[in-house]
């Protein structure tokens, strides 16, 4: 939950929105360009109500659609997210692989299967680089196309990595 606190609150410390607005920007933005899955938005919006961070007021019916509320961020929300900015900033946590547990059981393997598995990881890594920076050319903003060069530095280490261990095989 601290990372749709953070994503949430940060979105509305932008400013207020509609629940739909908020979406959009998960969709078009942050979503394909960072790489989040967000499966609900209105379930943490509720939490977040609950716990004081964010409010909602009625915003204008249109037409026949339903009320849509305004979300915005209330002044204890902009401090957790002033707080939660500032652990991220800090944060140094280890990252952990999938591929690294396929690496500790290495010696139980096949080492021709390994090394034709590892040549074919090799490929996807130069197809998600390749979509990266078609991503980071189309990126609409400088902080946008920070993150996806962030993402291409480490699909760059990965790949470095790939190769040096088929070699060693």
């Amino acid at each position: 939950m601290i990372e749709n606190e953070f994503l949430f609150l940060g979105l509305l410390a932008e400013g207020p929105k509609h629940g739909y607005d908020i979406k959009l920007q998960l969709e078009e933005d942050l979503c394909p360009n960072i790489g989040l899955h967000i499966q609900s938005i209105y379930y943490p919006l509720k939490k977040m109500e609950s716990s004081g961070l964010v409010e909602k007021e009625m915003g204008r019916r249109e037409g026949r659609f339903p009320e849509k509320y305004v979300y915005r961020i209330t002044p204890k929300g902009r401090k957790k997210f002033d707080e939660l900015i500032g652990q991220s900033f800090l944060s140094i946590e280890r990252p952990f692989f999938q591929i690294d547990l396929a690496f500790y059981f290495l010696p139980l393997v096949d080492k021709n299967m390994a090394k034709r598995r590892l040549k074919i990881r090799f490929t996807l890594l130069k197809k998600v680089k390749k979509e990266l920076t078609l991503l980071q050319s189309a990126a609409k903003t400088k902080i946008l196309s920070l993150i996806l060069q962030h993402d291409l530095d480490l699909v760059e280490a990965e790949i470095n990595s790939t190769q040096k261990i088929v070699s060693q095989l």
